[in-house]
């Protein structure tokens, strides 16, 4: 991992209130109601199922199905304290996209109300992943990976768009002792904790290493999802308590 910058901690800046502007545009409050929201159809429960997402993990997430662009449509609840500050949309093509002038946060952000140790995925179902494993304590970024480490120096809190969520959560991040980040094994997944390694602190930033797809071969599992998905519960909860013992290098 690359060395040499200096980490802003984010324990030493004021959070940013959630009804601050973004540009010119104020950040919008949202309902169900509003966003038209329902609850999620047995054909999306059975979708969740077949990789391994009960319906009990789906209702504590607030996770719902509402109607864009003519079709039945996951919709992935952002909320603070309750409320809900941003809605992300899934079809089964895996196309994104999201409200506008939303405030950044990460998805879970309310699981990890005064937790000491946090972990950081790199997607929704990786989140709702954890928690079947046993691990609330658990965010997702909200807006993937980059495709590599960046080589200049690290902007300021105002500039840092693309981590804009760390900074509007810092409330939550600086009581934390540990930060274990089990982003995707490929390249933009190291990108990704490389990153938010070089933000929260190295010194309490670990991460985990997903274990092999199977005995008869090298290649990883890809997240937390895949991993459970392919190796069921025992082996992704061994994956956090185990695995999670490689820090990052400084």
């Amino acid at each position: 991992m690359s060395a040499g910058h200096s980490t802003p901690k984010l324990n030493t800046l004021a959070s940013k209130n959630a009804t601050s502007n973004t540009g010119d545009t104020a950040i919008r409050n949202f309902t169900e109601e509003y966003l038209k929201l329902e609850p999620i159809s047995d054909e999306l429960r059975d979708y969740f199922a077949s990789r391994m997402i009960s319906r009990k993990t789906l209702e504590r997430n607030a996770v719902m199905q509402t109607i864009r662009r003519n079709q039945i449509v996951i919709a992935f609840t952002y909320r603070r304290n309750g409320k809900i500050v941003r809605c992300k949309y899934r079809d089964v093509h895996k196309h994104f996209w999201q409200e506008k002038h939303c405030e950044k946060i990460p998805y879970g952000l309310d699981d990890i109300k005064g937790a000491r140790d946090i972990i950081i995925v790199e997607g929704e179902f990786d989140k709702l992943a954890m928690e079947e494993a046993g691990y609330r304590n658990c965010i997702s970024v909200p807006e993937g990976a980059p495709s590599k480490v960046s080589t200049n120096e690290l902007p300021t809190p105002e500039q840092d768009k693309k981590y804009e969520f760390l900074w509007n959560s810092n409330e939550h991040f600086e009581q934390a002792s540990r930060i274990i980040l089990a982003t995707d094994a490929d390249k933009p997944g190291q990108a990704l904790a490389e990153e938010l390694a070089r933000r929260l602190g190295r010194e309490r930033c670990w991460r985990v290493t997903w274990p092999r797809k199977s005995e008869t071969t090298n290649e990883l599992c890809k997240d937390a999802n895949e991993d459970l998905s392919k190796l069921k519960y025992k082996q992704l909860l061994n994956s956090i308590s185990i695995r999670s013992c490689l820090i990052i290098e400084c």
